[in-house]
């Protein structure tokens, strides 16, 4: 049965969806550019090294199970599948390690994690398609878009978790099904379905995160977004429809997440403001809001030249929101007693030390866990309560050491930036050590000059065995 119904053409829906498919992403500035090649290669690491962790080992197990067309590959193993259950695995591998992007909108507003989700599903559709490494550039690039500004109108993380119970970075999904559709080659009435489809199958409730493994967090913050982007676009392909328009319909996105008087930010500013810009890259293996305190107190101890034995207590002062989200949680690698208590043991929190079931063992480790204690900075959260910045005072025989690190390294906010070169000694050693060290060089020069590939599946080539 056809239906009469007329799509709104100057909804605020439509608007976003005819510009993230359109020319503005031909011809990307220099900077925007070059920060989307850093997020392709800064994502392809994030999974490498987290398909051996127990998240990414069993998603692949469950993929298995599936079976189905080989249309795109599993990162790092010798796998083709469907290009929705590729977008799972390497999606959910891809948030495992805890070193994947977060994201602060200018208004400090968290969106969550979208590289592991726009990533790995604008990856297996172009390898599905056979796409090019510049039409992989743009749908990134598009997907950030989309994804963060459908989450900046619901007002970030804070609020879904505390009015709606959600975790808003499943929003991302908006992204990946955006991304999808641009290299699907669908049509804007398309495409409205395609994000329609894949908002119903991307929804987790924050009550996922009291888990112990790190595995349904692994899944709802990477792994079912990025899949429900990629059914979303391939069924509207297929001629399932969804509805017009998810974004302004009653009882979509706006009407029932939005924050009154955020709803011009689905489309402000739409070519001048590039959401991959607002990337915060990770240089510690943990949740973010715990980075400031590992530098600030990493940055105490080679200061004052401390020993662990020295420190009697730690202080973390935060911003309440950010306090909540790592203060004694189930999790190791989200739990700021146990990953600052580590880093400070090991002097580092790379992937090795935060994923270290003997560190966590080691008794100063457990001495030192149960002396740190976090609590609300009244001034951070008069200044920036929705930042993750900390102040840490380490309470030492010789009196107390304090130092405040508003934004730490990697954030958008942080003088300086981030280079390819922090990117290396990010990911050489850990890539090396799996594949080998020509192919990391290969695979760093390969996003670098992303867009003079005419193969997507020359740049995939270089993560399998």
């Amino acid at each position: 049965m056809s239906s009469d119904r007329e799509v709104d053409r100057t909804s605020a829906g439509f608007e976003l969806v005819a510009h993230v498919l359109g020319d503005a992403y031909l011809d990307l500035p220099p900077e925007v550019s070059e920060r989307t090649k850093m997020l392709v290669l800064d994502q392809l690491g994030c999974t490498l090294v987290g398909m051996e962790l127990p998240s990414g080992e069993r998603a692949l197990r469950y993929a298995d199970m599936c079976g189905g067309t080989a249309e795109s590959s599993v990162l790092r193993v010798s796998r083709r599948l469907p290009a929705a259950l590729a977008a799972w695995v390497n999606g959910t591998a891809g948030h495992a390690a805890e070193l994947d992007c977060a994201h602060a909108t200018v208004d400090f507003r968290a969106t969550g994690h979208p590289a592991t989700v726009i990533v790995p599903a604008a990856l297996a559709v172009a390898e599905r398609q056979r796409s090019t490494g510049r039409e992989l550039l743009e749908a990134v690039a598009a997907g950030f878009d989309a994804g963060v500004r459908t989450i900046s109108v619901t007002g970030g993380l804070p609020r879904m978790r505390d009015t709606h119970g959600l975790y808003a970075g499943c929003l991302h999904s908006v992204g990946a099904a955006l991304a999808s559709a641009r290299l699907l080659g669908l049509d804007v009435d398309q495409s409205l379905h395609a994000v329609a489809l894949s908002v119903g199958q991307a929804l987790s409730p924050v009550a996922f995160f009291g888990e112990r493994q790190h595995i349904s967090k692994s899944i709802t913050k990477g792994g079912q977004p990025a899949f429900a982007g990629v059914a979303g676009a391939l069924q509207a392909a297929a001629g399932l429809e969804g509805i017009d328009d998810i974004f302004t319909a009653d009882g979509g996105v706006i009407h029932t997440w939005g924050e009154p008087g955020r709803e011009h930010l689905l489309t402000e500013g739409l070519g001048d403001d590039h959401a991959v810009m607002g990337a915060n890259l990770k240089f510690y293996a943990a949740g973010y809001p715990i980075h400031s305190a590992v530098e600030a107190a990493l940055s105490l101890v080679g200061t004052h030249r401390l020993t662990t034995d020295r420190i009697e207590s730690v202080t973390v002062g935060m911003p309440r929101f950010a306090s909540t989200v790592v203060d004694s949680r189930n999790m190791p690698t989200i739990c700021m007693q146990d990953m600052l208590s580590v880093a400070l043991v090991a002097g580092a929190l790379g992937f090795d030390e935060a994923h270290s079931d003997e560190l966590l063992r080691d008794p100063e480790v457990i001495r030192l866990r149960a002396v740190v204690k976090v609590v609300v900075d009244d001034e951070l959260e008069a200044r920036q309560p929705h930042g993750r910045g900390s102040r840490v005072t380490l309470l030492t025989r010789e009196g107390p050491r304090t130092l405040l690190v508003e934004h730490p390294k990697g954030h958008r906010f942080r003088e300086g930036g981030v280079t390819w070169e922090d990117l290396r000694e990010k990911w050489s050693p850990l890539v090396s050590s799996r594949l080998s060290r020509s192919r990391y060089d290969q695979l760093e020069e390969a996003c670098r000059s992303l867009e003079s590939l005419s193969d997507i599946n020359d740049l995939i080539d270089l993560t399998l065995p």
